[in-house]
């Protein structure tokens, strides 16, 4: 045989028996070094590791600290440590490891508070799962979700008869700094007809998360819930992974057949701890500072919301967005009513007058509502949007005496309305008022009877 003959027998051989090397045998593990560190990101060189892969960098200053790849720029990875660390030197090494964000998931968290690694923040011990899940997952092919077909009881007489949403809705509460979104979602989280709540303390002041848990969820709401707590002095991407992590521990639970409650608080905080990594790696910005990954991840994130498969369970959700300067037109809020279901604004008007809730009535709406009430219902609470708008619009005019009694028919009945009106809106924190006493009340207000 000729050497150009065996030559060729022997690659002919080789390429047979190729099986891929990371099916043959575990992939190598190459450390690299810390080059630098600028603001929240770390620079390093000389390992491979994906995009959302985890780093150990080992320093004998600070030990060990976990960080994931958030980006790369030819041989360098863009790294961000899960936790603030200082201390960290140049040339400290950087070691891959094979660690994936999982979940704890099963019956045990309920009542149980996390943080957003899932690890334990309320010292009762360790927690009892059923298992673990990755933290993120492809949203449901929208072809086999179940539609929204019924109607959901949140315990709220404004929202249950005017705002009315539905099973595996996904809602938004838009409201500036201090008008009572907090205590709003409090309500819901008692009053809700759900199997499970899971509650996404996302950003917000360290001081509040144990006062919604204390003072606004309560022992009662506590027993059925799993609180996920990432405080505002988290690094931003454990915030992201809060969120994340509720998302995932809710869709667990609709896989299993429950009727989930998932309240989120806030989706601000999460898009602005992305905004941070997004710009630490030098993503330009687009849309008042905010670079475009943002509005890729907010849809990522609530499209895992809403109704499961046929004959599954649901996940209603509801996801506060700050209004900077009460400011609905600000690029995030602009883009969660863009992809939510619906969105209930609170004013700070009313809070001002003394309204609790603060919805207002005329600036919100759901998009389900049409197919899950009937058409009497639909009926009368346009009549009393209508009648609200109509007021608001002659106000000014009214409380300067400038409105002459008579001029307009619909005008002279909203006058005559909008006290009953408000009183039909308010509610106290500690009052429960279920869907039908909420539609009778509703008939009782539009038609008298």
């Amino acid at each position: 045989m000729s050497p150009d003959l065996n030559q060729r027998v022997s690659i002919a051989r080789r390429i047979k028996n190729y099986i891929p090397y990371t099916h043959k045998s575990p992939p190598f593990v190459t450390e690299g070094r810390l080059l630098r560190m600028v603001g929240l990101t770390l620079e390093a060189v000389g390992c491979k590791v994906p995009v959302g892969g985890h780093c150990t960098i080992r320093s004998p200053q600070v030990g060990d600290v976990e960080a994931e790849v958030v980006g790369f720029s030819d041989q360098k990875m863009f790294l961000m440590p899960i936790e603030p660390v200082s201390g960290l030197q140049p040339g400290a090494r950087v070691i891959p490891n094979q660690h994936v964000a999982k979940v704890p998931v099963g019956e045990g968290l309920l009542g149980r508070i996390l943080n957003g690694r899932g690890e334990p923040l309320d010292r009762k011990g360790p927690l009892a799962v059923d298992g673990y899940v990755p933290m993120m997952r492809e949203a449901i092919n929208p072809l086999e979700r179940q539609p929204i077909s019924e109607p959901l009881d949140v315990g709220v007489r404004a929202i249950n008869s005017i705002l009315s949403v539905g099973r595996g809705q996904r809602m938004g509460l838009f409201a500036g700094s201090g008008v009572g979104k907090s205590v709003l979602l409090g309500m819901m989280t008692r009053f809700t007809n759900a199997d499970i709540t899971v509650v996404g303390l996302i950003g917000e002041r360290g001081r509040e998360v144990k006062e919604f848990i204390e003072h606004i969820l309560g022992a009662e709401g506590l027993k059925r819930s799993v609180v996920v707590a990432s405080p505002a002095d988290d690094s931003p991407l454990m915030r992201m992974h809060g969120a994340m992590l509720a998302t995932a521990i809710a869709e667990h639970f609709r896989d299993q057949g429950k009727n989930v409650l998932l309240l989120m608080d806030s989706l601000t905080r999460y898009a602005q701890a992305q905004r941070e990594i997004a710009l630490s790696v030098g993503e330009p910005p687009a849309t008042k500072g905010y670079p475009p990954s943002v509005f890729a991840k907010i849809p990522q994130l609530v499209e895992r919301a809403g109704n499961g498969r046929e004959g599954g369970g649901s996940i209603t959700a509801f996801y506060t967005v700050l209004t900077e300067g009460d400011d609905v037109q600000d690029p995030v809020a602009d883009a969660a009513r863009a992809i939510l279901d619906g969105h209930v604004v609170l004013s700070r008007r009313l809070a001002e007058e003394g309204q609790y809730p603060a919805i207002d009535i005329e600036a919100s709406i759901s998009r389900a509502m049409p197919q899950i009430v009937t058409p009497e219902h639909l009926q009368q609470a346009q009549v009393v949007k209508r009648l609200y708008a109509r007021y608001q619009q002659s106000r000014d005019l009214i409380s300067v005496g400038a409105y002459v009694p008579g001029s307009d028919p619909e005008t002279d009945l909203a006058i005559q309305k909008i006290k009953p009106i408000r009183q039909f809106l308010g509610q106290g924190i500690l009052e429960k008022v279920d869907y039908n006493s909420a539609l009778q009340q509703l008939q009782k207000l539009t038609t008298g009877r």
